[in-house]
């Protein structure tokens, strides 16, 4: 892992330009808000190209809908909680048409942190996720996130990709190999998978050091693609620990959890304990001191899986 750190959002910005200039029908959108999310950069370069739509989610998922229509590939990108506002839109008119649409969410969960309460979006994977034929994806660091932008260009179809306001550190190197609906195992383990999503990853990854102190061994898998799940992944995991956790800055209703969730219980059912807000709403905050409050830092996961694994044993 490396010692810098980079926001996913920052991984965007840089991924839409470098496609921008090598395929001409990438167009961008954004809703007042390309500063933070990213997409100036892009449309700073390609001007004609890119069109701010101003605080009109509504309006920019029907123009990117039209642009998808005319044969481009567009990228729309707002705040994660305020893409919400154009549900309907991307329900009738992109996801049931099954158009190339690739809506962006930024500053989503509550790493958002100082940003505030209101802009906290925690039920945005369970939102999209209930779309048929959209693909919704979450990365953990800023390569993973440059790797998903370019992923999505040769994927012909909707997609919701999800991304962090807050730099985390770097957990891939250039090389990495990225692609949808596979999860990434980071580390080997045998008594317990924790799969883990975004910023959780990070967290998963230090609460796996912590239990190793205490002599628990665990899997910790980066689940970056959320809808279509790997399911053959969990299925696999749930088989070798008979002991399942998962992690992620989200209700724990629809997210990953319940993901997994519905796997499992359809195909291996095991013991399983779901990390993330339980179905409530946080408050503004510093973002780790609001991951302690609300149990989604190392130590808080780290305690709630010798507790759960505990149990098994």
């Amino acid at each position: 892992m490396s010692e810098q750190k980079l926001a996913t959002r920052d991984g965007y910005g840089k991924a839409l330009l470098e496609l921008g200039k090598i395929n001409p029908n990438v167009v961008a959108l954004d809703a007042d808000l390309s500063d933070s999310t990213r997409s100036e950069y892009f449309a700073k370069q390609f001007p004609e190209r890119f069109f701010s739509m101003g605080i009109a989610e509504q309006d920019m998922v029907g123009a990117a809908a039209g642009l998808a229509f005319s044969g481009k590939i567009p990228y729309a990108s707002t705040f994660a909680v305020f893409s919400e506002r154009a549900y309907e839109f991307v329900r009738n008119v992109v996801s049931r048409n099954k158009l190339n649409v690739k809506i962006t969410g930024s500053h989503a969960g509550i790493f958002t942190g100082e940003d505030g309460k209101s802009a906290q979006a925690i039920e945005d994977i369970a939102a999209y996720r209930a779309l048929p034929n959209m693909v919704v994806l979450q990365p953990c660091d800023s390569v993973e996130a440059e790797k998903m932008v370019f992923a999505l260009a040769d994927y012909k179809g909707p997609s919701y990709m999800r991304m962090h306001r807050n730099p985390v550190p770097i957990i891939h190197d250039s090389d990495y190999r990225f692609e949808i609906g596979k999860g990434e195992i980071l580390k080997q383990g045998k008594d317990a998978v924790i799969f883990a999503t975004g910023t959780l990853v990070h967290e998963a990854l230090k609460a796996a050091e912590i239990l190793k102190s205490e002599r628990i061994d665990v899997f910790v898998v980066n689940i970056h693609t959320i809808k279509p799940l790997d399911v053959n992944l969990a299925i696999d995991l749930a088989k070798k620990t008979n002991c399942v956790i998962t992690a992620e800055d989200h209700n724990v209703i629809g997210g990953l959890g319940g993901a997994v969730a519905e796997t499992l219980s359809e195909n291996y059912p095991c013991i399983m304990k779901r990390i993330g807000l339980n179905d409530k709403y946080a408050e503004s905050g510093k973002p780790d001191e609001l991951y302690r409050k609300y149990g989604l830092d190392a130590d808080s996961i780290a305690e709630e899986a010798m507790k759960f694994i505990n149990k098994k044993r």
